[in-house]
């Protein structure tokens, strides 16, 4: 939407004697028919929310989902950005996305081999991808990153500002109710966009929502599997340090090299992480981070903390309690990538707390390397 467009419509905003009505994205054009790319009708509306001081971005469903196409923005605002859709610079300022309806979390399942599917599993139960969420998808193949503490391609991002440790440009990001969908490259068999890099948002609050792949991590329709990622990607990256709250409730990654990546004041509820090399990615916790239960199918370490400056993230202690881990090994299933190796991994000893873990199916190991100030018990 032109400039001149998008005053007009605060105008009538204010005409209506409401300037923090919510802001429909089809207000702005977008289609949600799964061709057009709505990169930049989505992007006008979240500028006009940001122009009238915050609000609501309501994203209805389309059973097509809303195609994210542009190439991300290196910068925005003079500042490092790497998103294909931008948060810009709000102080003082709320932005909340919001979709039609809460997501049914994974439904796009991990490979299940030929002899499993037949023998065990309905096969139209796993290896089908819908469109049942109100979804962002992005069919863009950004530059691979092999650096580990560069900044993420992601899909939904903010730019990088000067506030704390954390540079934070931005306030508040909430988000509910939206799948935030990725490519998978058939060829390379790996992601090398990051679905939502919010680590300069102060605060975040994310609630029903799901952070995954564009198709399933392999299956016998492609005969191929998830590789081990060379690129540094994230579903969800939360605020960096010196953040206020970060809160999660009902919230799902899947095929990453990272799932969630976090630091302090984490307070959430249910996570459920899936085939991620490393499923809790943790970097800094100087302040009491409290997660209540995991549910972690088939991730090659579930607990970990970060090696180096990972994303610019000064490593630090980590003060974490985990209430439970419900988890599967996938010692049987494919992806190889995704099988478990450690249950908790902590090389430099920086985790402080405790975790209880609970083996859902498959064998009850649970592999600790480190973490001698961690203390992890077997659920009984």
């Amino acid at each position: 939407m032109k400039l001149v467009e998008t005053l007009s419509f605060l105008v009538a905003l204010c005409a209506a004697g409401s300037l923090f009505a919510a802001v429909n994205v089809r207000d702005f054009g977008a289609k949600g028919d799964g061709v057009t790319d709505d990169t930049a009708a989505i992007q006008a509306a979240i500028d006009a929310t940001a122009a009238q001081g915050g609000g609501k971005i309501v994203i209805p469903y389309s059973p097509k989902g809303y195609r994210i196409a542009a190439p991300a923005r290196e910068f925005a605002n003079g500042r490092p950005c790497r998103a294909q859709l931008v948060v810009p610079p709000l102080r003082n300022v709320n932005l909340y996305f919001e979709g039609e309806m809460p997501c049914k979390l994974l439904y796009s399942y991990q490979v299940r081999p030929k002899e499993a599917v037949k023998s065990r599993f309905t096969p139209t139960t796993f290896g089908t991808m819908g469109m049942p969420n109100t979804c962002l998808f992005s069919d863009w193949d950004a530059p691979e990153e092999h650096d580990p503490s560069a900044r993420p391609w992601s899909l939904l991002g903010c730019v990088e500002g000067d506030s704390c440790r954390g540079r934070f440009s931005a306030t508040q990001v909430s988000i509910a109710n939206l799948e935030f969908r990725v490519k998978l490259d058939h060829e390379k068999m790996y992601p090398t966009v990051s679905a939502c890099n919010l680590q300069n948002v102060a605060r975040v609050n994310i609630r029903d929502c799901q952070f995954c792949l564009g198709d399933n991590v392999g299956d016998t329709r492609l005969g191929k599997e998830l590789q081990p990622n060379p690129c540094h990607t994230v579903g969800l990256m939360l605020s960096g340090d010196q953040n206020d709250n970060q809160v999660l409730d009902n919230v799902a990654v899947q095929g990453f090299r990272y799932g969630f990546v976090m630091g302090e004041h984490v307070v959430a509820s249910y996570l459920y992480v899936h085939n991620c090399e490393n499923a809790l990615a943790f970097f800094d916790a100087t302040h009491l981070s409290v997660i209540h239960h995991v549910v972690a199918q088939h991730n090659r370490r579930i607990v970990t903390t970060t090696e180096g400056r990972l994303f610019g993230h000064e490593p630090a202690t980590v003060n974490v309690e985990i209430g439970s881990i419900d988890y599967e090994p996938g010692g049987f299933c494919k992806p190889a990538v995704s099988r478990l190796e450690h249950g908790v991994y902590d090389p430099g000893n920086r985790l402080r707390g405790s975790v209880k873990y609970h083996p859902g199916y498959g064998e009850p190991v649970f592999p600790v390397h480190g973490a001698k100030h961690f203390r992890v018990e077997r659920f009984k």
